[in-house]
């Protein structure tokens, strides 16, 4: 989204814990990876870490997914995240 010039991303769906599941969707079929604990702490690190790089940008992020365990972006009401 950054490349393509965006100002403003509202994250979605980032739960970035698997307390309430894995998936919206269910677990994959034993032949598929699942989501570890391990892999969404890293992944969790990444978007946290991205916070600094992106504001220092001047890109507004903001967090409307209400479960999310992200704290580097504000967390903010879906439908009030679509209103901006």
């Amino acid at each position: 989204a950054v490349q393509f010039g965006v100002r403003r991303i509202v994250l979605v769906g980032y739960d970035m814990t698997l307390t309430n599941g894995v998936h919206w969707h269910g677990r994959h079929p034993a032949a598929l990876n699942n989501p570890t604990t391990g892999n969404v702490a890293r992944w969790r690190r990444v978007i946290e870490a991205a916070a600094t790089t992106l504001a220092g940008l001047g890109i507004e992020v903001v967090n409307a997914s209400p479960l999310s365990a992200l704290q580097a972006y504000p967390k903010v009401p879906f439908e009030e995240a679509l209103a901006c």
